[in-house]
Order: C-alpha cells, then structure tokens, then sequence
C-alpha cells in the first residue's frame, strides 16, 4: 500500500505562479508557431488541397455529364482568393492539431499524479484517431451520397426549354465541405467524452443505457442540425453516432470506478 501511495505523486517539483504563466506563455508561442507555419506551407498546396476536396464532387459532376469536364465558379473578385485562404487555414489547423495537443499535454501534465497521467493520455490519443475517422466517414461515404443526390435535380433543357444546371461556387462549396468534415470528426468524439467523464465518474454506463431511448432522439435532431437536408447524409451520422453511443456505454463500463465492497472498506 505504501509502495503505491509512493509511486502516485506529481513527478515535478510545485512551481511559482509566475513560473506557471512564463510555461504558459511558452506553450502558446510553440502552438502559435506550429500553426503559423503549417498554414504557410499549406497556402502554396491550396489549390491542391482543394481539388482533393472538390474531388467527390468532381466525380458526379462528370459522370452526370457523361465525361465531358465540368468546372466551378466564382462571382466575387476575392472569392478564389479567400476560398484558399480559408482551405490553409482549415489544412493548418488539421495538421497542427496533433501538436497543439502534445503542447497542452506538456502543460498539464506536471500537475497530475502519475495515477492520473496513465488515466488520461489514452484520452488523448484516441480523440484525434476519432476525428479522422469522422472526417474519413463524411469524405468517403457522405459526400458522394449527399451530392448525388442534389445533382439529381439537374434538369436537360425539353421541347425548347432551359436547362437547369449546377455550377457551384468554390466558397459555398468549401464552406459546406468544412461543416460537414468538423461536424462529423466532433460527432465521432462522442466515445472518448462519454468514456472520460465515466472514469471520473460524473456518468456511469448504467446511466447511458438507461438514458439510450433519449439519446437516439438527440442524436437524429443533431444529424438533422449540422448536415444538408438530405436523408442519406443525416441517416449517415445518425447511425454510426448511435452505434458509438453502444460503444460508449461498453467503454464506460470497463473504465467506470469499480463499487468499493464492504470487505475492503
């Protein structure tokens, strides 16, 4: 027992607040930097960046038109300009995520016990493999769902008609990929949340059971928020959130602090 009350202690010595802000401080400049430079070296691959964005789009574009090459438009003359400031950006903060996170973990993690350190730094490492998987689902599977099928309504011109067709603009069309990349990589942080707050025991998996029939309503009100109102997009969160939401309730039970028995009181 002493042994272990031993090995459960802050590693490093108390620090002065005035040491406490100057580490602060550090740490901010370092993730200040790390972005700054990871949104400079995506501004020169921005047009790459955004075609491999526009690619799903692209896909249906032509296959609608029978191979022949589409294009995108815009119709402000700083549009383009801002559109691929914004894609460096959105690339920048994607990139530096991993290390903004190592900067605040340098932060915190003196003033944990190591108990707690172990606890954590699981957290830690599986939320940012659970946002690529969000961001993964909704590149792969929703956008080619959710654009085919408004490039359905496109309409060939009849009997002398007009025909009605798609010509996105690019700031639209990002700003629409963003959403729908953070909603879904947020979403998918479900797992990791609930599973953090059951091991500081703020929730428990039996709550989340009992609370499952409310959840699934919750979560199809989300789905219906945060993407384009389609029904292939919103049933494409709604159903990996509910399955996370099962996954949830497993991990809660694995990492919830055990009942103390009246042996070992």
């Amino acid at each position: 027992m002493a042994d272990t009350a031993k090995e459960d202690t802050i590693d490093d010595k108390p620090m002065p607040l005035l040491d406490h802000l100057i580490e602060l401080r550090t740490r901010l400049m370092w993730s200040l930097g790390t972005v700054v430079v990871a949104v400079i070296g995506c501004w020169f691959l921005s047009q790459h960046i955004y075609a491999f964005l526009a690619q799903p789009l692209v896909d249906i574009l032509v296959a609608k038109s029978g191979g022949e090459p589409r294009r995108l438009i815009f119709t402000a003359l700083t549009e383009a300009f801002f559109t691929y400031l914004k894609v460096a950006i959105f690339g920048g903060m994607f990139i530096s995520f991993p290390l903004i996170a190592h900067q605040i973990w340098l932060f915190i993690a003196p003033g944990l016990y190591r108990s707690e350190k172990r606890a954590l730094l699981p957290f830690l490492l599986a939320s940012p493999v659970m946002f690529l998987l969000g961001a993964a689902l909704a590149y792969y599977f929703i956008f080619p769902a959710a654009f085919k099928f408004f490039v359905s309504f496109e309409t060939p011109a009849v009997q002398g008609g007009v025909p009605i067709q798609l010509e996105a603009k690019v700031g639209e069309y990002l700003d629409l990929v963003m959403k729908l990349i953070f909603a879904f990589g947020i979403a998918f942080q479900m797992p990791v949340a609930l599973s953090l707050m059951a091991k500081v025991g703020i929730v428990s998996s039996k709550g989340l059971k009992g609370a499952r029939r409310y959840a699934i309503v919750g979560i199809f009100v989300f789905a219906a928020i945060v993407t384009p109102p389609d029904p292939m997009s919103q049933i494409g969160l709604a159903i990996p959130l509910i399955g996370l939401y099962e996954l949830s309730i497993f991990a809660a039970k694995l990492v919830e602090p055990k009942p103390v028995k009246e042996d070992d009181a």
